[in-house]
Formats: C-alpha cells, structure tokens, sequence
C-alpha cells in the first residue's frame, strides 16, 4: 500500500472513531437528562416534539436553575414548616378543599423560603423538575384533582390522593421525608 492509502485509510478511521466518541457523548448525556428527571423527561418529549429539543429545554432549565441562589431550610425552618403541615393536614377532616388550598400555599412558602422564585406555575414546575424530577410529579397530579374537584369532577377520596401527592413534593423540599418530623419529635421528647 502507498502512503496516500494508508493516509485515507488512517482519516476514516479518526473520524469513525471520532463519531463513535461523538455518538457515546450523546448517549450519556441523554441516560443522565432521562435519570435526573425522571418522568419530567419523557413529557419534554411529548412536550417538544422529539428527543433533542427536549434535551435542550432540559439543559436551559437547569442553567436557570443553577442562577437561583437556592438553600437547604435551616432545622427551625423545618420544624416550623413541617408543623405548618401538620395543621393543613387536620383541617383536611371538615375541609378538604381548603385543606389542599393551604397545602398548596405551604409549599409556595416553602419553594420561596429554599429561594426558588415566584414565577407562574410552568414555570415553578419547570425549576422543580430540575432537583426534584420525581416528586413534581405529584405536584401536577395534586394540582389537576384540585381543578377536577372545583369542576365538580373528584370527591373526598380524589382530595385524599392529592394531599399525599403534595406532601410526596412537601418531603421533597423539606429535606429528607419526614425529617422535620423526626427534628419536632426530638424537639418534643427533650422537654
């Protein structure tokens, strides 16, 4: 063989290398998007139209995101906010409608105090997905039976499943589930 071949030969090679690299890249980065966000992946698919777009999208939130000065609760923040929740769960017995009302609320207070700012609900959604991909989940699912119930379409039972639905999130941005909890506890068994 000449040196032209084996110079053509040897330039085929570096780029299929090169797109083989280029190819696991992509591939990584999308197994890392799909298991950081969880099932919110899979609806900026649906959302956008097609895997890329989606990924984009994803990648901008979390750019925005990493902008927020964004903080863990301090343990009175905590224990404060977990016996806030406590309260919204026992007016849940003669109100349930108000009693998801005031979930909601709570965890406003609570994505506000961890310094998420306010913005309008997609984009709230958005900003959560970025650290809590699963449990925004059940964000929406608590927020669509509220609007079935005030539509007359879900019943107490439905108001019970969006309750666990916002704590599942409420748990989230506590910190660890059931954390303040445990802290109001301790704090309780030592008096």
């Amino acid at each position: 063989m000449d040196n032209n071949t084996l110079m053509i030969i040897g330039v085929v090679i570096a780029v299929l290398v090169i797109a083989g690299l280029a190819l696991a890249w992509m591939r990584y980065r999308s197994e890392r998007l799909r298991s950081r966000f969880g099932p919110e992946y899979v609806r900026a698919v649906e959302d956008t139209g097609g895997q890329r777009q989606a990924e984009a999208a994803l990648q901008a939130r979390t750019a925005r995101v990493r902008k927020y000065h964004l903080k863990p609760l301090a343990d009175d923040e905590r224990m404060r906010f977990a016996a806030a929740w406590r309260r919204v769960q026992a007016k849940f017995v003669d109100d349930p409608a108000g009693a998801a009302r005031s979930a909601d609320d709570l965890l406003g207070d609570v994505m506000n105090v961890r310094g998420y700012p306010q913005a309008d609900i997609d984009q709230r959604l958005e900003d959560l997905s970025v650290d809590h991909g699963e449990a925004v989940q059940n964000y929406r699912l608590a927020r669509e039976i509220v609007g079935k119930h005030a539509r007359g379409d879900a019943g107490t039972e439905d108001m019970r499943q969006a309750m666990i639905h916002y704590r599942t999130l409420f748990e989230d941005l506590l910190g660890e589930p059931g954390e303040g909890e445990r802290v109001a506890e301790r704090e309780t068994s030592h008096a």
